[in-house]
């Protein structure tokens, strides 16, 4: 199975200098939030995968052109393609605008998904803007990660945790992927390609 996983920066080989062709074999495209609505509109029509979102700090645009042919699961768990992915946008609150949260309330956020990780014995992916605290995050508070996440990654070990929000121009040394025990943390700000064998039935 085949990811494309975007976040923050609208790719140029993506939509301004796209060929036909360049997106077959995806099967889901997860945005990681501060992207363009049309920039998704676009890439849910040529690449004919369905695209989950979730909202960044600056998608407050959302709310009155919300991209079409896309799925918000924003504060949801659904499965798809045999994959179960958690969405959990925004960042932590630093000047009270839109998708901003305290560690208290994402941490109310994940547990009023408590039924649906019962219902689907766990999750996959999750798909984040911000990332995890102390796990590819940054000191500001605006940069800084969610402890909510580190506990998540603990207590359900997803394959996978999925975010944007920190720019490669905002890290002096780039880093690979992170590890933290059984999960994967990846930083999808731009595109990256994810390649992952197929869900067992």
């Amino acid at each position: 199975m085949k990811l494309l996983l975007i976040s923050d920066e609208e790719s140029s080989y993506l939509w301004d200098y796209y060929r036909p062709g360049r997106l077959d074999g995806i099967d889901i495209i997860l945005s990681a939030g501060d992207l363009k609505p049309e920039y998704l509109e676009f890439l849910v029509t040529m690449g004919r995968a369905p695209l989950l979102y979730i909202h960044g700090n600056h998608d407050g645009c959302y709310e009155k052109i919300p991209p079409e042919g896309c799925d918000c699961i924003d504060g949801d768990l659904v499965c798809v393609k045999g994959l179960r992915i958690m969405g959990l946008g925004g960042c932590p609150l630093y000047n009270g605008g839109p998708h901003q949260y305290t560690e208290k309330q994402m941490c109310r956020r994940i547990r009023k998904l408590r039924r649906k990780l019962r219902k689907y014995k766990g999750v996959d992916i999750v798909l984040s803007h911000a990332p995890a605290r102390g796990l590819g995050d940054q000191e500001d508070l605006v940069h800084r990660g969610f402890q909510a996440f580190v506990d998540l990654i603990d207590q359900y070990e997803p394959r996978f945790l999925i975010h944007g929000h920190i720019h490669p121009s905002y890290v002096q040394r780039r880093t690979g992927d992170l590890q933290r025990g059984k999960t994967r943390i990846i930083n999808a700000c731009g595109y990256k390609i994810l390649e992952i064998p197929d869900p067992e039935p």
